[in-house]
C-alpha cells in the first residue's frame, strides 16, 4: 500500500480482537514514534506500554469511562515531558512544543499500526488527575 492510501484508510477503531500483540510489533509502534519530528531532537516523551487487563481498565476508567478500551490487548500510553524541551525553550517547549513532537509520535503509532493491519484509537480524554500522577 502506498502512503496516501495508508493515511486515507486509517480509522479509529473501538473493537478489537483478543489476540496478543507479538513484542516484535509492538517495537515496531515504539520505533515509529521515536522518528516522529520533534524540536531540537530533544525527544520529549516516554512511552509505556500496558498489557495488564487491570490496568487497561483503570485506565479506561480515567479516560472518562471509556469501557471499549477494556477490549484492546494493550495500550501504548504516550507521555509528554515539558522538562525536556523547556531546558532549550523555556515556557514555549514546556507548554507547547512537547505537546506537538508528542502528537506527532501519536500520529507515527497509528500509521505503523495501520501498516501493521493492527487496530488504533487516539484517546487524549484523561481526567486532570491521572495525568499528574505520572
Amino acid at each position: 500500500m502506498n502512503f496516501r492510501d495508508l493515511v486515507k484508510s486509517r480509522r479509529s477503531l473501538r473493537r478489537f480482537v483478543n489476540t496478543d500483540v507479538p513484542y516484535e510489533m509492538v517495537e515496531l509502534l515504539i520505533d515509529a514514534a521515536r522518528w516522529a519530528p520533534n524540536a531540537g531532537n530533544r525527544q520529549p516523551w516516554y512511552f509505556v506500554v500496558v498489557k495488564n487487563k487491570e490496568l487497561i481498565s483503570r485506565l479506561a476508567l480515567e479516560a472518562y469511562g471509556m469501557n471499549w478500551l477494556t477490549t484492546a490487548p494493550l495500550i501504548i500510553v504516550v507521555c509528554a515531558v515539558g522538562r525536556r524541551s523547556a531546558i532549550y525553550y523555556g515556557k514555549r517547549g514546556r507548554e507547547l512544543y512537547c505537546i506537538q513532537d508528542t502528537a506527532a509520535a501519536i500520529q507515527n503509532i497509528l500509521l505503523c499500526a495501520k501498516d501493521l493491519d493492527l487496530g488504533s484509537c487516539w484517546i487524549g480524554a484523561f481526567s486532570r488527575l491521572f495525568a499528574h500522577k505520572f
